[in-house]
């Protein structure tokens, strides 16, 4: 799998919306490769867009397309300043459910000073993990080059992941999120999407 994020302040989070339903309609038809998206406007007004395509070659063929180049002319239009761009093929998915049905979105940025021991954690003891926190319908775990990283965490809702910070962890997982605080390097940025946009191919 091959990520493409798009990051930067809007001047209007329904225009922006928009935008983005009108390349589902428009532009991702003849998006070869395109597996989905998850995106979305945080309170403070940063739109934050994760594109997942089957590999790199299929993100470049559809970043050639015309259409797509049109498409993001227009778009660009709607930021107050210039937008980040982050690919990454470093990508870990795990599923417990449906991410589609997401009522809350929630994506944590950082860095770590041992990305490959970050990894590690994060794939370790899905089951326990899912019988834990039930309201995780599952996450992507994004790795940028050289200790960047992005978490996409999906929940059922906002209410059920709140309530879910708050409860004690079984012993085997309260290790790992410990030693997950000690390879954090400074600290990260959570974006909170109380209205996540997901889109897949129809």
């Amino acid at each position: 799998m091959f990520v493409q994020i798009i990051q930067g302040m809007v001047s209007d989070k329904d225009e922006m919306r928009a935008a983005v339903d009108r390349w589902v309609d428009e532009v991702s038809p003849g998006a070869i490769g395109w597996l989905g998206s998850t995106g979305g406007v945080t309170d403070a007004g940063q739109l934050i867009a994760v594109v997942r395509f089957e590999s790199e070659d299929a993100a470049r063929r559809n970043s050639d397309r015309p259409e797509q180049d049109q498409w993001w002319t227009q778009m660009s239009k709607l930021f107050t300043n210039e937008p980040t761009f982050t690919e990454s093929d470093q990508v870990d998915v795990d599923l417990a459910g449906n991410p589609d049905e997401a009522g809350f979105v929630q994506v944590i940025q950082g860095h770590s000073s041992d990305p490959a021991r970050a990894r590690e954690l994060m794939s370790q003891d899905s089951e326990a993990w899912a019988a834990y926190r039930p309201e995780i319908l599952g996450s992507l775990g994004i790795g940028h080059d050289p200790d960047g990283y992005t978490a996409v965490l999906y929940f059922t809702s906002e209410a059920a992941a709140r309530e879910g910070e708050k409860k004690e962890a079984p012993p085997e997982l309260a290790a790992q999120m410990e030693e997950m605080g000690k390879l954090e390097a400074g600290e990260p940025t959570f974006l909170d999407l109380r209205d996540p946009w997901m889109h897949s191919p129809a």
